[in-house]
Protein backbone atom coordinates (compact mmCIF):
# COMPACT_ATOMS: atom_id res chain seq x y z
CA UNK A 1 0.00 0.00 0.00
CA UNK A 2 3.20 2.21 0.43
CA UNK A 3 3.72 2.17 -3.32
CA UNK A 4 0.64 2.85 -4.23
CA UNK A 5 0.22 5.89 -1.92
CA UNK A 6 3.18 7.47 -3.47
CA UNK A 7 1.69 6.48 -6.63
CA UNK A 8 -0.58 8.75 -6.12
CA UNK A 9 0.71 11.25 -4.47
CA UNK A 10 2.87 11.65 -8.17
CA UNK A 11 -0.26 12.01 -10.47
CA UNK A 12 -0.53 8.12 -11.32
CA UNK A 13 -4.46 7.84 -10.72
CA UNK A 14 -5.09 11.06 -12.21
CA UNK A 15 -3.17 12.11 -14.76
CA UNK A 16 -3.65 12.76 -18.70
CA UNK A 17 -0.24 11.82 -20.35
CA UNK A 18 1.14 10.48 -24.02
CA UNK A 19 1.27 6.59 -24.42
CA UNK A 20 4.48 7.72 -26.59
CA UNK A 21 4.52 5.26 -29.03
CA UNK A 22 6.59 8.27 -30.85
CA UNK A 23 8.20 11.01 -29.86
CA UNK A 24 6.52 13.59 -30.37
CA UNK A 25 3.06 12.16 -30.28
CA UNK A 26 1.14 12.32 -33.44
CA UNK A 27 -1.36 15.02 -32.29
CA UNK A 28 1.51 17.92 -32.12
CA UNK A 29 2.03 16.46 -35.78
CA UNK A 30 2.13 19.85 -38.02
CA UNK A 31 0.01 20.63 -41.24
CA UNK A 32 2.94 22.54 -43.09
CA UNK A 33 4.64 19.10 -43.44
CA UNK A 34 2.74 17.28 -46.09
CA UNK A 35 3.47 15.34 -49.74
CA UNK A 36 6.22 17.58 -50.46
CA UNK A 37 8.49 16.55 -47.56
CA UNK A 38 7.06 12.98 -47.63
CA UNK A 39 8.84 13.15 -51.52
CA UNK A 40 11.36 14.46 -50.53
CA UNK A 41 12.50 11.98 -47.49
CA UNK A 42 11.29 9.08 -49.72
CA UNK A 43 13.67 10.65 -51.55
CA UNK A 44 16.72 10.91 -49.30
CA UNK A 45 15.91 6.82 -48.33
CA UNK A 46 19.43 5.20 -48.74
CA UNK A 47 18.84 2.26 -51.10
CA UNK A 48 21.24 0.11 -49.30
CA UNK A 49 19.85 0.70 -45.75
CA UNK A 50 16.24 -1.67 -44.83
CA UNK A 51 13.44 0.03 -44.02
CA UNK A 52 10.39 -0.85 -42.31
CA UNK A 53 6.84 -1.45 -44.38
CA UNK A 54 3.10 -0.69 -42.48
CA UNK A 55 0.06 -0.89 -44.29
CA UNK A 56 -3.11 0.37 -43.08
CA UNK A 57 -6.26 -1.20 -43.71
CA UNK A 58 -9.16 0.70 -41.79
CA UNK A 59 -11.96 -1.18 -43.14
CA UNK A 60 -14.07 -4.14 -40.28
CA UNK A 61 -17.52 -6.38 -40.78
CA UNK A 62 -18.24 -4.79 -37.29
CA UNK A 63 -16.55 -1.72 -35.16
CA UNK A 64 -15.89 -3.13 -31.77
CA UNK A 65 -16.87 -0.23 -29.38
CA UNK A 66 -13.21 0.33 -27.25
CA UNK A 67 -11.81 0.83 -30.03
CA UNK A 68 -10.32 4.05 -31.16
CA UNK A 69 -8.02 3.00 -34.12
CA UNK A 70 -9.06 4.84 -37.43
CA UNK A 71 -11.52 2.23 -38.91
CA UNK A 72 -14.76 2.21 -40.67
CA UNK A 73 -17.37 -0.18 -40.79
CA UNK A 74 -18.38 -1.66 -44.51
CA UNK A 75 -20.79 -5.00 -44.63
CA UNK A 76 -19.37 -5.50 -48.47
CA UNK A 77 -16.10 -5.64 -49.80
CA UNK A 78 -16.46 -3.25 -52.94
CA UNK A 79 -15.47 0.07 -51.18
CA UNK A 80 -12.46 -2.02 -49.49
CA UNK A 81 -11.31 -2.84 -53.58
CA UNK A 82 -11.31 1.07 -54.06
CA UNK A 83 -9.11 1.60 -51.45
CA UNK A 84 -6.88 -1.48 -52.49
CA UNK A 85 -6.70 0.55 -56.06
CA UNK A 86 -5.55 4.11 -53.71
CA UNK A 87 -3.29 1.55 -52.09
CA UNK A 88 -1.18 0.06 -55.47
CA UNK A 89 -1.16 3.89 -56.76
CA UNK A 90 -0.14 5.23 -53.83
CA UNK A 91 3.38 2.27 -53.61
CA UNK A 92 3.32 2.74 -56.87
CA UNK A 93 4.08 6.49 -56.69
CA UNK A 94 6.31 6.17 -53.23
CA UNK A 95 8.40 3.72 -55.47
CA UNK A 96 9.06 6.52 -58.33
CA UNK A 97 10.35 8.96 -55.55
CA UNK A 98 12.65 5.84 -53.65
CA UNK A 99 16.25 5.56 -55.25
CA UNK A 100 15.71 2.36 -56.92
CA UNK A 101 14.13 -0.52 -54.34
CA UNK A 102 14.87 -0.78 -50.76
CA UNK A 103 15.72 -3.88 -48.68
CA UNK A 104 12.24 -4.35 -46.26
CA UNK A 105 13.35 -5.85 -43.39
CA UNK A 106 9.78 -5.84 -41.84
CA UNK A 107 6.47 -5.81 -43.09
CA UNK A 108 3.08 -5.75 -41.12
CA UNK A 109 -0.41 -5.21 -42.26
CA UNK A 110 -2.70 -3.52 -39.36
CA UNK A 111 -6.22 -2.07 -39.35
CA UNK A 112 -9.10 -2.17 -39.06
CA UNK A 113 -9.13 -5.67 -40.14
CA UNK A 114 -6.46 -6.91 -42.89
CA UNK A 115 -7.78 -10.60 -42.69
CA UNK A 116 -11.12 -9.38 -43.99
CA UNK A 117 -9.82 -9.12 -47.29
CA UNK A 118 -10.20 -11.95 -49.44
CA UNK A 119 -7.21 -14.18 -51.41
CA UNK A 120 -7.57 -12.07 -54.51
CA UNK A 121 -7.46 -8.65 -52.74
CA UNK A 122 -4.45 -9.79 -50.34
CA UNK A 123 -2.86 -10.91 -53.59
CA UNK A 124 -2.93 -7.25 -55.36
CA UNK A 125 -1.37 -5.68 -51.82
CA UNK A 126 1.49 -7.77 -51.64
CA UNK A 127 2.46 -7.96 -55.28
CA UNK A 128 2.16 -3.75 -54.87
CA UNK A 129 4.85 -4.05 -52.24
CA UNK A 130 6.65 -6.53 -54.04
CA UNK A 131 7.18 -4.07 -56.95
CA UNK A 132 8.91 -1.10 -55.14
CA UNK A 133 10.49 -3.70 -52.33
CA UNK A 134 13.28 -6.17 -52.47
CA UNK A 135 12.72 -8.15 -49.18
CA UNK A 136 16.04 -8.49 -46.70
CA UNK A 137 17.81 -11.39 -46.01
CA UNK A 138 16.16 -10.81 -42.20
CA UNK A 139 12.78 -10.37 -43.53
CA UNK A 140 9.75 -10.28 -41.26
CA UNK A 141 5.95 -10.33 -41.94
CA UNK A 142 2.97 -10.21 -39.75
CA UNK A 143 -0.73 -9.56 -39.78
CA UNK A 144 -3.11 -8.09 -37.38
CA UNK A 145 -5.73 -10.75 -37.02
CA UNK A 146 -9.36 -11.40 -35.81
CA UNK A 147 -10.19 -14.68 -35.03
CA UNK A 148 -13.96 -13.94 -36.00
CA UNK A 149 -12.67 -12.45 -39.32
CA UNK A 150 -10.25 -14.69 -40.55
CA UNK A 151 -11.44 -17.88 -43.13
CA UNK A 152 -8.92 -20.87 -43.13
CA UNK A 153 -7.78 -19.59 -46.77
CA UNK A 154 -6.94 -16.05 -46.21
CA UNK A 155 -4.61 -17.57 -43.28
CA UNK A 156 -3.35 -20.46 -45.64
CA UNK A 157 -2.21 -18.02 -48.26
CA UNK A 158 -0.75 -15.86 -45.76
CA UNK A 159 1.32 -18.33 -44.60
CA UNK A 160 2.04 -19.25 -48.49
CA UNK A 161 3.52 -15.87 -49.15
CA UNK A 162 5.87 -16.03 -46.15
CA UNK A 163 3.88 -14.89 -43.11
CA UNK A 164 5.92 -14.93 -40.14
CA UNK A 165 3.92 -13.47 -37.19
CA UNK A 166 0.60 -13.28 -36.46
CA UNK A 167 -0.77 -10.77 -33.84
CA UNK A 168 -3.85 -11.96 -32.50
CA UNK A 169 -6.73 -9.93 -31.05
CA UNK A 170 -8.23 -10.97 -27.75
CA UNK A 171 -8.62 -8.42 -25.21
CA UNK A 172 -10.96 -10.19 -22.83
CA UNK A 173 -12.40 -14.00 -23.10
CA UNK A 174 -15.12 -13.26 -20.16
CA UNK A 175 -18.72 -13.08 -21.55
CA UNK A 176 -20.02 -10.51 -19.72
CA UNK A 177 -16.73 -7.99 -20.93
CA UNK A 178 -16.98 -8.88 -24.40
CA UNK A 179 -20.73 -7.85 -24.79
CA UNK A 180 -20.19 -4.77 -22.59
CA UNK A 181 -17.51 -3.84 -25.25
CA UNK A 182 -19.08 -5.33 -28.55
CA UNK A 183 -17.00 -7.79 -29.17
CA UNK A 184 -18.39 -11.69 -29.00
CA UNK A 185 -15.20 -13.91 -29.66
CA UNK A 186 -14.99 -17.37 -28.43
CA UNK A 187 -11.98 -19.69 -27.03
CA UNK A 188 -12.69 -22.15 -29.67
CA UNK A 189 -12.82 -19.48 -32.50
CA UNK A 190 -9.26 -18.27 -31.13
CA UNK A 191 -8.28 -21.44 -30.48
CA UNK A 192 -9.28 -22.97 -33.95
CA UNK A 193 -6.75 -19.38 -35.65
CA UNK A 194 -3.99 -20.39 -33.55
CA UNK A 195 -4.39 -24.04 -34.32
CA UNK A 196 -4.51 -23.32 -38.34
CA UNK A 197 -1.45 -21.12 -38.34
CA UNK A 198 0.81 -23.53 -36.17
CA UNK A 199 -0.27 -26.12 -38.34
CA UNK A 200 0.91 -24.02 -41.55
CA UNK A 201 4.24 -22.88 -39.70
CA UNK A 202 3.29 -19.59 -38.81
CA UNK A 203 4.83 -20.11 -34.92
CA UNK A 204 5.63 -16.84 -33.51
CA UNK A 205 2.10 -15.52 -32.22
CA UNK A 206 1.11 -12.61 -30.33
CA UNK A 207 -1.59 -11.93 -28.13
CA UNK A 208 -3.44 -8.07 -27.75
CA UNK A 209 -5.17 -8.25 -24.02
CA UNK A 210 -6.81 -4.65 -22.67
CA UNK A 211 -7.18 -4.01 -18.82
CA UNK A 212 -9.63 -1.44 -17.33
CA UNK A 213 -12.73 -2.72 -19.20
CA UNK A 214 -16.38 -2.46 -18.28
CA UNK A 215 -17.32 -5.60 -16.01
CA UNK A 216 -13.40 -6.62 -15.79
CA UNK A 217 -12.21 -7.47 -12.26
CA UNK A 218 -8.68 -8.81 -11.18
CA UNK A 219 -10.49 -12.35 -11.23
CA UNK A 220 -12.16 -12.19 -14.15
CA UNK A 221 -8.66 -11.06 -15.78
CA UNK A 222 -6.91 -13.99 -14.32
CA UNK A 223 -9.48 -16.46 -16.16
CA UNK A 224 -8.68 -14.79 -19.82
CA UNK A 225 -5.12 -15.27 -18.81
CA UNK A 226 -5.82 -19.10 -17.88
CA UNK A 227 -7.22 -19.38 -21.41
CA UNK A 228 -4.06 -17.54 -22.95
CA UNK A 229 -1.61 -19.80 -21.30
CA UNK A 230 -3.70 -22.81 -23.13
CA UNK A 231 -2.66 -21.10 -26.15
CA UNK A 232 0.89 -20.70 -25.40
CA UNK A 233 1.82 -17.61 -27.08
CA UNK A 234 5.56 -15.79 -27.81
CA UNK A 235 4.60 -12.36 -26.71
CA UNK A 236 1.71 -10.93 -25.29
CA UNK A 237 0.89 -6.94 -25.08
CA UNK A 238 -1.40 -6.32 -22.16
CA UNK A 239 -2.87 -2.62 -22.75
CA UNK A 240 -4.84 -0.42 -20.74
CA UNK A 241 -7.98 0.33 -22.24
CA UNK A 242 -8.16 4.46 -23.06
CA UNK A 243 -11.62 5.41 -22.48
CA UNK A 244 -11.75 8.53 -24.71
CA UNK A 245 -14.61 9.28 -25.93
CA UNK A 246 -14.83 12.91 -26.90
CA UNK A 247 -11.70 11.18 -29.65
CA UNK A 248 -13.84 7.92 -30.35
CA UNK A 249 -17.49 8.36 -30.39
CA UNK A 250 -18.41 4.81 -30.82
CA UNK A 251 -16.90 4.51 -27.01
CA UNK A 252 -20.49 6.15 -25.99
CA UNK A 253 -21.81 2.82 -25.82
CA UNK A 254 -19.14 2.32 -23.18
CA UNK A 255 -21.16 2.79 -19.87
CA UNK A 256 -18.97 4.61 -17.67
CA UNK A 257 -20.27 3.16 -14.41
CA UNK A 258 -19.09 -0.10 -15.33
CA UNK A 259 -15.86 0.98 -16.04
CA UNK A 260 -13.73 -0.19 -12.98
CA UNK A 261 -11.99 2.36 -11.03
CA UNK A 262 -8.36 3.96 -11.80
CA UNK A 263 -7.25 2.25 -8.54
CA UNK A 264 -9.12 -0.96 -9.19
CA UNK A 265 -7.56 -1.29 -12.71
CA UNK A 266 -3.78 -0.78 -11.32
CA UNK A 267 -4.29 -3.80 -9.18
CA UNK A 268 -5.53 -5.76 -11.80
CA UNK A 269 -2.89 -4.82 -14.38
CA UNK A 270 -0.26 -5.78 -11.66
CA UNK A 271 -1.49 -8.76 -10.84
CA UNK A 272 -1.71 -10.11 -14.35
CA UNK A 273 1.90 -9.13 -14.69
CA UNK A 274 3.20 -11.05 -11.37
CA UNK A 275 1.14 -13.60 -12.94
CA UNK A 276 2.46 -13.45 -16.29
CA UNK A 277 5.93 -13.05 -14.60
CA UNK A 278 5.23 -16.45 -12.76
CA UNK A 279 4.60 -17.98 -15.93
CA UNK A 280 7.93 -17.34 -17.24
CA UNK A 281 7.32 -14.34 -19.49
CA UNK A 282 9.99 -11.42 -19.25
CA UNK A 283 8.45 -8.19 -18.64
CA UNK A 284 9.01 -5.58 -21.61
CA UNK A 285 8.91 -2.09 -21.06
CA UNK A 286 5.46 -0.87 -19.51
CA UNK A 287 3.06 -3.20 -21.05
CA UNK A 288 4.57 -6.13 -23.10
CA UNK A 289 5.51 -9.54 -22.56
CA UNK A 290 7.66 -11.99 -24.30
CA UNK A 291 8.99 -15.59 -23.82
CA UNK A 292 12.89 -15.38 -22.99
CA UNK A 293 13.25 -16.95 -26.24
CA UNK A 294 11.47 -14.45 -28.02
CA UNK A 295 13.19 -11.78 -30.02
CA UNK A 296 11.59 -9.02 -28.39
CA UNK A 297 13.11 -10.32 -25.19
CA UNK A 298 16.43 -10.74 -26.46
CA UNK A 299 15.97 -7.54 -27.85
CA UNK A 300 15.65 -6.22 -23.92
CA UNK A 301 19.00 -8.15 -23.16
CA UNK A 302 20.84 -6.45 -25.74
CA UNK A 303 19.44 -3.00 -25.35
CA UNK A 304 17.97 -2.96 -29.00
CA UNK A 305 14.86 -3.03 -28.06
CA UNK A 306 12.15 0.01 -29.59
CA UNK A 307 9.27 1.46 -29.38
CA UNK A 308 6.74 2.33 -32.08
CA UNK A 309 3.85 2.93 -33.30
CA UNK A 310 3.13 -0.76 -32.73
CA UNK A 311 4.43 -0.55 -29.50
CA UNK A 312 7.62 -2.73 -28.42
CA UNK A 313 9.76 -4.00 -31.19
CA UNK A 314 12.80 -5.34 -31.82
CA UNK A 315 12.93 -3.72 -35.69
CA UNK A 316 16.49 -2.62 -36.79
CA UNK A 317 15.70 -0.13 -39.26
CA UNK A 318 15.27 3.61 -38.31
CA UNK A 319 12.97 4.00 -41.47
CA UNK A 320 9.38 3.24 -41.51
CA UNK A 321 7.70 3.97 -44.52
CA UNK A 322 3.49 3.67 -44.44
CA UNK A 323 0.70 3.15 -46.76
CA UNK A 324 -3.05 3.96 -46.59
CA UNK A 325 -5.10 6.42 -44.85
CA UNK A 326 -3.99 7.50 -41.24
CA UNK A 327 -0.67 5.83 -41.53
CA UNK A 328 2.64 7.41 -40.47
CA UNK A 329 5.97 7.38 -41.98
CA UNK A 330 9.17 7.70 -39.86
CA UNK A 331 12.49 9.05 -41.97
CA UNK A 332 15.84 10.13 -40.20
CA UNK A 333 14.70 13.85 -40.46
CA UNK A 334 11.13 13.07 -39.03
CA UNK A 335 7.57 11.86 -39.45
CA UNK A 336 4.95 12.34 -42.14
CA UNK A 337 1.50 11.01 -41.50
CA UNK A 338 -0.72 10.47 -44.05
CA UNK A 339 -4.46 12.31 -44.53
CA UNK A 340 -6.34 10.47 -41.92
CA UNK A 341 -10.44 10.00 -43.50
CA UNK A 342 -10.01 7.52 -46.19
CA UNK A 343 -12.48 9.90 -47.81
CA UNK A 344 -9.50 12.45 -47.78
CA UNK A 345 -7.06 10.14 -48.41
CA UNK A 346 -8.57 8.40 -51.54
CA UNK A 347 -9.35 12.18 -52.88
CA UNK A 348 -4.97 13.11 -52.52
CA UNK A 349 -4.19 9.69 -54.08
CA UNK A 350 -6.80 10.23 -57.09
CA UNK A 351 -5.03 13.71 -57.66
CA UNK A 352 -2.13 11.72 -58.37
CA UNK A 353 -0.31 12.90 -55.37
CA UNK A 354 0.90 11.55 -51.87
CA UNK A 355 -1.11 11.27 -49.34
CA UNK A 356 0.72 13.15 -46.38
CA UNK A 357 -1.06 15.35 -44.77
CA UNK A 358 0.99 16.55 -41.65
CA UNK A 359 4.03 15.52 -39.87
CA UNK A 360 6.89 17.03 -37.78
CA UNK A 361 10.63 17.95 -38.95
CA UNK A 362 12.73 16.52 -35.49
CA UNK A 363 15.28 19.46 -34.24
CA UNK A 364 18.46 18.32 -32.44
CA UNK A 365 16.42 18.82 -28.93
CA UNK A 366 13.48 16.64 -30.38
CA UNK A 367 15.90 14.17 -30.87
CA UNK A 368 17.09 14.35 -27.46
CA UNK A 369 13.57 14.31 -25.95
CA UNK A 370 13.14 11.73 -28.38
CA UNK A 371 16.41 9.60 -27.30
CA UNK A 372 15.76 9.69 -23.25
CA UNK A 373 11.49 9.09 -23.64
CA UNK A 374 12.18 6.03 -25.58
CA UNK A 375 14.77 5.00 -23.44
CA UNK A 376 12.65 5.26 -20.54
CA UNK A 377 10.11 3.46 -21.72
CA UNK A 378 11.90 0.50 -22.96
CA UNK A 379 14.32 0.07 -20.22
CA UNK A 380 12.43 1.80 -17.28
CA UNK A 381 16.12 3.71 -16.68
CA UNK A 382 18.27 6.04 -18.97
CA UNK A 383 22.16 6.06 -19.01
CA UNK A 384 22.95 9.53 -19.08
CA UNK A 385 26.94 8.90 -20.18
CA UNK A 386 24.91 7.14 -22.94
CA UNK A 387 22.88 9.93 -23.46
CA UNK A 388 25.30 12.39 -23.47
CA UNK A 389 27.67 10.82 -26.00
CA UNK A 390 24.85 10.44 -28.47
CA UNK A 391 23.77 14.72 -27.77
CA UNK A 392 27.52 16.37 -26.52
CA UNK A 393 26.50 19.86 -27.31
CA UNK A 394 23.20 18.93 -24.74
CA UNK A 395 25.66 17.65 -21.67
CA UNK A 396 24.05 20.73 -19.57
CA UNK A 397 20.56 20.23 -20.13
CA UNK A 398 21.10 16.21 -20.02
CA UNK A 399 22.41 16.86 -16.50
CA UNK A 400 19.56 19.55 -15.58
CA UNK A 401 16.97 17.06 -16.71
CA UNK A 402 18.70 14.61 -14.18
CA UNK A 403 18.42 16.86 -11.67
CA UNK A 404 14.78 18.23 -12.28
CA UNK A 405 13.54 14.69 -12.10
CA UNK A 406 15.42 13.82 -9.03
CA UNK A 407 13.54 17.32 -7.44
CA UNK A 408 10.29 16.30 -8.40
CA UNK A 409 10.15 12.72 -7.76
CA UNK A 410 12.49 12.36 -4.98
CA UNK A 411 10.61 8.62 -3.79
CA UNK A 412 10.34 6.87 -7.04
CA UNK A 413 13.47 8.44 -8.92
CA UNK A 414 17.20 8.07 -7.92
CA UNK A 415 20.29 8.65 -10.19
CA UNK A 416 23.13 5.94 -9.34
CA UNK A 417 26.64 5.31 -11.64
CA UNK A 418 25.18 8.14 -14.34
CA UNK A 419 21.89 6.16 -14.34
CA UNK A 420 18.89 7.28 -13.60
CA UNK A 421 15.90 4.88 -12.62
CA UNK A 422 13.31 4.16 -10.60
CA UNK A 423 12.66 2.52 -7.74
CA UNK A 424 11.35 -0.63 -6.15
CA UNK A 425 7.16 -0.27 -7.46
CA UNK A 426 7.87 2.75 -8.88
CA UNK A 427 8.06 1.82 -12.81
CA UNK A 428 4.13 2.41 -13.35
CA UNK A 429 5.13 6.34 -13.70
CA UNK A 430 7.27 5.62 -16.80
CA UNK A 431 4.51 7.61 -18.66
CA UNK A 432 4.31 10.60 -15.91
CA UNK A 433 8.20 11.07 -15.82
CA UNK A 434 8.41 10.49 -20.15
CA UNK A 435 6.21 13.58 -19.95
CA UNK A 436 7.83 15.81 -17.36
CA UNK A 437 11.27 15.75 -19.67
CA UNK A 438 8.75 16.88 -22.80
CA UNK A 439 9.30 20.00 -22.33
CA UNK A 440 6.83 20.71 -25.27
CA UNK A 441 3.88 19.07 -24.01
CA UNK A 442 1.30 20.52 -24.22
CA UNK A 443 -1.30 21.19 -21.66
CA UNK A 444 -4.70 21.16 -23.71
CA UNK A 445 -4.14 18.42 -25.62
CA UNK A 446 -6.54 15.40 -24.16
CA UNK A 447 -4.91 11.93 -23.22
CA UNK A 448 -5.09 9.03 -21.61
CA UNK A 449 -4.71 8.07 -17.87
CA UNK A 450 -0.95 7.39 -17.24
CA UNK A 451 -1.04 3.59 -17.05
Amino acid sequence: MEHVNILSEYGLFDAKVPRYTSYPPANRFEPNIGARMQAEWLAQVPRNVPVSVYVHIPFCRRLCWFCACRTQGTKTLQPVDAYINDLEAEIGMAAEKMNGKPRMSRLHLGGGTPTLLNVAQMTRVLDALDNAFVPASDFEFSVEIDPTEASPEILEFLACRGLTRASIGVQDFEPQVQEAIGRKQSFAQTSAVVEQLRRQGVTSLNFDLLYGLPYQTAQSLQKTLRHVFELRPDRLALYGYAHVPHMSKRQIMIVDETLPSNKDRYFAAQSARDRLISEGYTSIGIDHFARPTDSLAKAKRTKKLKRNFQGYTDDPCSTLIGFGASAISKFEQGFSQNSVATSAYRLRIGDKQLAGHKGYFMSPEDLLISDFVEQIMCYSEVNLTQLIDNHPQFAHEIHQISQALNHSFPNAIITENGVIKFREGMAPLTRIVAAQVDRSLQINHRHSVAF
